[in-house]
């Protein structure tokens, strides 16, 4: 008889020598706390974990969860190339190397006797990690290049699939979907209720409030339900530290996201009948800011305090790399990965991500604009 999905999940953990938490595009501050969570839960195990984020580094608004584990961009060598000898014949006196013209040469000299092209042999070491745990990705695609750029590693190694969203893939070995749930951290929250080995401490109780309050706009989204705000009560009552939390979630911006958000601000623009509002940003503006990519996220927060009748909001910019770029963010209902389909998006239902290669600024706002307002008729009908 097969084990129960939430013993599936803590099995794979414990017996995982190196596993790695890797977090989809667009799953914002729930999939980077989502994560922090997987990484606490793994330590109690005695298991040392990376997290691999498509975003990037985590916003510096979570620095007061005092996460000491860096959060790396890319998974770096997931391989190494093993070059084996059978030392029984002639044991080894001298090893050395030179690289020349993109050639490595490597020297061996034994004590006595000689090796044979027979006493050599080559081979691909085994993949660096071996459990992955995929926090806020309906689909492997929503993992950008690390998914494409690594496919194989993905085909190859036992996948825990965190998310929350109905429109999931169900892609893991195990499944860990619950589309009641508001965020990924709470289907954390519902597992932990299942695993009495797990201690909740007082930082991963804050961690994982810290997801469920970014996701829900500190519980005024329409998703919330009574099981949510149940789990949360049990998590304060654990030592969650929800004004710590709110304080550096909403009651903190820096001077240089006020800067950018002053800039989109001035530039705002909205569709009445739609119910849409939306903003350009040049590298320029950056520049004059003193702020980066990763600080969009709180700007897009900024313009729906300011537009409280927006159901979507759609942030165009110029990335540093010239490319234009947009952040689609939505609620009451809509879907952001939906309406910006034709973009092909990454992402969640809240806040999806798209680029273009070979426009303008302004011509990526006609396309995208005339496209949102005819999806947002046709998804109200």
């Amino acid at each position: 008889m097969a084990l129960p999905r939430h013993e599936q999940t803590l099995e794979l953990m414990k017996r995982a020598q190196r596993p790695v938490i890797v977090l989809a595009q667009g799953s914002g501050v729930d999939g980077y706390t989502t994560g922090f969570a997987c990484q606490q839960i793994l330590d109690q195990l005695g298991k040392t974990s990376d997290i691999v984020a498509a975003d990037g580094p985590a916003p510096k608004t979570l620095d007061f969860l005092q996460i000491k584990e860096r959060v790396r961009p890319t998974f770096g060598q997931l391989r190494k190339f093993v070059v084996t000898v059978d030392l029984s014949k002639a044991p080894l006196d001298e090893l050395s190397y030179n690289v020349e013209d993109h050639k490595l040469q490597i020297y061996l000299t034994p004590k006595d006797g000689i090796w044979s092209e027979a006493d050599i042999h080559m081979h691909t070491s085994t993949y660096r990690y071996d459990l992955i745990l995929v926090v806020g990705a309906a689909s492997l695609d929503a993992l950008g290049e690390l998914y494409t750029k690594h496919s194989e590693f993905f085909y190859e190694t036992p996948m825990i699939n965190i998310d929350h969203v109905a429109a999931n893939e169900h892609y893991g070995q195990v499944n860990l979907v619950d589309i009641t749930a508001t965020s990924s951290a709470e289907v954390l929250v519902g597992q932990l209720g299942e695993w009495p080995s797990i201690a909740m401490t007082e930082a991963l109780a804050t961690t994982l409030l810290t997801g469920m309050i970014a996701k829900t706009q500190s519980f005024k989204t329409p998703t919330v339900t009574p099981k949510t705000l149940k789990r949360a009560s049990a998590l304060m009552r654990q030592g969650a530290r929800r004004e710590d939390i709110v304080d550096n979630l909403y009651r903190t911006r820096t001077v240089e996201t006020l800067r950018l958000w002053g800039r989109a601000l001035a530039r705002l623009k909205n569709d009445e009948p739609t119910k849409l509002v939306w903003s350009l940003l040049s590298q320029q503006d950056f520049i004059h800011a003193g702020a980066r990519e990763e600080d969009l996220p709180d700007v897009i927060e900024e313009l729906i305090k300011n537009a409280p009748m927006a159901e979507v909001v759609v942030l165009l910019y110029e990335d540093h790399q010239k490319h234009i770029c947009g952040l689609i963010s939505t609620h009451r209902g809509m879907d952001s990965v939906e309406l910006s389909l034709p973009f092909k998006p990454t992402g969640t239902r809240e806040l999806a991500r798209i680029c273009f290669m070979n426009k303008t600024i302004v011509e990526a706002e006609k396309v995208v604009i005339e496209s949102m307002k005819e999806r947002i008729k046709k998804f109200r009908v």
